[in-house]
This record gives C-alpha cells, sequence and structure tokens, in this order.
C-alpha cells in the first residue's frame, strides 16, 4: 500500500470520526437549548445563520449559485421544506418529550425509510422482499425503543418518538422527491437556499404555534448551544459530509448515522446524566439490522472495494 493511499484512508477515518462526533453530539445540544428557546425559533434561527454563511461561501466558491428552470427551485424548495424545515421541527418538538440519545436511534432509521420510499415511488425501483424485511426490522427497532414496558408507557415519551420518527419520515421522503429532478447547481449552493428557505418555514409555523422571543431566555448555556450547533455541527459538519461524499460514496456515509446514536449516549450520560436503558439499545440493533438487510448489495460492494460513486446530494444530519 503506497504512503499516499494510507494517509488518504487514515485522514478519511479522521474526518467520519469528526462527523460521528459533531453530529452525534447535536442531538444533545438541542436538548440542553430546548431549555432556554421554543424549539421552532431554535431550529429556524440555527439555520438563518448557517445558511446565511454557507450562501456567502457558495457565492464566494461557485460559478452559479442561483437556481434556474422549474427542476433547480424545485430541488431548493423540497430540500428547503422536508429536509430542513419539517425534519427539524419534528426533530426539536420530539425531543421536548424524549432525550437526544433516544432521537438519535429513532433518527438512525432514515436510512432505511428512504430505501422503502425509492422502492414504492421511483420508477427504476421496486418493493421487493428485502425492502420489505429491511423497514420490518426497523419498525420493530422503534416499537422496542417505544414501549418496553407496557406497565410503565408514558404518553409524552410516545409522543416525542412518533414526532421524532416523523421527522425522520419527512427528511426520506424529501430525499427521495428529490432524486428525479435534474439540476446542475452546486451541492453547497443547494444546501445554502434549502436552509435559508426552511428557516423561513420554522419561524412562520412556530408564529402560528405561538412561540415567542420573549420566551427566550439569554444564557451562556443557550448561547453556548446555539453556537456549537449553527457552525460546528451545521457549517461544519456539511462541509465534513461533502467531502466524505466525495470520498466513499453514499453507502459509508449512511453509517454515520450509526454511530451517532453511540456518541449522544456518551456524550449525554457525561453532560446530561441521562442513561440509555437497555430497550433503546436493542431498538438500535434492529434499526441496524434493518439497514444491513436493504444496503446488502452495495454493503458488499463497499467491502470488496467497488464501492458506487456518490450521487445523494443531502445528508441525515442535525
Amino acid at each position: 500500500m503506497s504512503l499516499r493511499r494510507l494517509y488518504h484512508q487514515h485522514s478519511t477515518t479522521v474526518l467520519f470520526t469528526l462527523l460521528a462526533a459533531f453530529w452525534g453530539t447535536s442531538f444533545v445540544a438541542i436538548e440542553v437549548g430546548l431549555h432556554y428557546v421554543p424549539p421552532l425559533y431554535f431550529a429556524g434561527a440555527r439555520y438563518a445563520v448557517a445558511g446565511a454563511v454557507v450562501f456567502v461561501y457558495a457565492v464566494a466558491t461557485s460559478d452559479r449559485w442561483l437556481p434556474s428552470g422549474r427542476d433547480e427551485w424545485l430541488v431548493v424548495s423540497i430540500a428547503g421544506l422536508f429536509l430542513i424545515g419539517a425534519y427539524h421541527g419534528l426533530l426539536y418538538l420530539g425531543e421536548l418529550w424524549v432525550s437526544g440519545p433516544v432521537a438519535a436511534v429513532v433518527i438512525s432509521l432514515t436510512p432505511i425509510l428512504t430505501a422503502a420510499f425509492a422502492s414504492a415511488l421511483l420508477p427504476s425501483k421496486g418493493l421487493g422482499l428485502g425492502e420489505i424485511i429491511g423497514l420490518a426490522f426497523g419498525l420493530v427497532g422503534v416499537v422496542v425503543l417505544v414501549a418496553p414496558d407496557p406497565t410503565t408507557l408514558e404518553l409524552g415519551s410516545v409522543l416525542g418518538v412518533a414526532l421524532v420518527f416523523l421527522s425522520a419520515v419527512s427528511f426520506a421522503l424529501g430525499s427521495v422527491l428529490t432524486r428525479p429532478l435534474e439540476s446542475d447547481l452546486s451541492l453547497i449552493s443547494m444546501e445554502a437556499w434549502a436552509m435559508l428557505l426552511g428557516a423561513g418555514s420554522l419561524f412562520v409555523v412556530g408564529a402560528l404555534r405561538g412561540e415567542s422571543l420573549a420566551a427566550v431566555h439569554v444564557t451562556p448555556v443557550a448561547v453556548a448551544s446555539f453556537l456549537y450547533l449553527t457552525f460546528v455541527s451545521g457549517v461544519v459538519g456539511f462541509l465534513l459530509y461533502f467531502e466524505l461524499l466525495d470520498r466513499t460514496g453514499p453507502t459509508e456515509i449512511n453509517l454515520v448515522g450509526y454511530a451517532e446514536p453511540v456518541v449522544a449516549t456518551l456524550v449525554s450520560a457525561a453532560f446530561v446524566g441521562h442513561v440509555v436503558e437497555a430497550n433503546a439499545l436493542v431498538g438500535f440493533v434492529a434499526i441496524f439490522v434493518g439497514f444491513g438487510v436493504l444496503k446488502r448489495d452495495a454493503l458488499r460492494e463497499f467491502v470488496v472495494g467497488d464501492a458506487p460513486v456518490a450521487t445523494d446530494a443531502y445528508p441525515d444530519a442535525d
């Protein structure tokens, strides 16, 4: 093995680890920040600032940053409403009732849901036995996570998991709906527009929900949570994602979703005091098995060194 290839592999591992750390800790940072800021305004402000930063970067580095034509505007609209707005709005609302690590476990279902929607909605796909088995494992994982013991079942935790599950559904559906659309707009430019449109939708729904800036409590912890989510998990995290997507392709980058719950659990135990129960671990294993069944061919190709080239534009990000 050449030194250049060895360096490339090690640097990829480092970037992957950093991305898992940044996105895994974001679930805990959201949980902490929700004590001080209304959920939809919190998410909206985060992506308004992050979108502005990414937009400036896109203008400075891209040959073309303004969408043109029906397909490109449809892509950024779907991405903004589904991948940023609905996904993060439902996630933040869900974390009012469930911990960050539990939310991370539920969100790890997203690749399974994406494959299921692709099989059902895209002409070139079909809902085969593997997709059905994989989806079944994923749903079993969520059921185990929600209801380990009917005698101790709490409505709040069920509602929280349901909201986070719907956020995963939103992201998966949005990812599939953008695939048939043709666009030559750079990924950075699309991400910037999606963030800004998504932030706008979050502010509108937040206002309709009755959220108010008067409910914001500006404390050092709240500011630290916001800055971390905006610049580390948001701006830096997306840049790392795009670099890894180019290096490894969609199969390996999807695996970051299975490192996030581990990071979220460790950070939450250290700083918040949460301990994930055994049912959450069982649910996570079931979801991971479902992903393995769905992606068995792609994983086999990756292991033998013939992974497909990346085509997906958007991550399972927080």
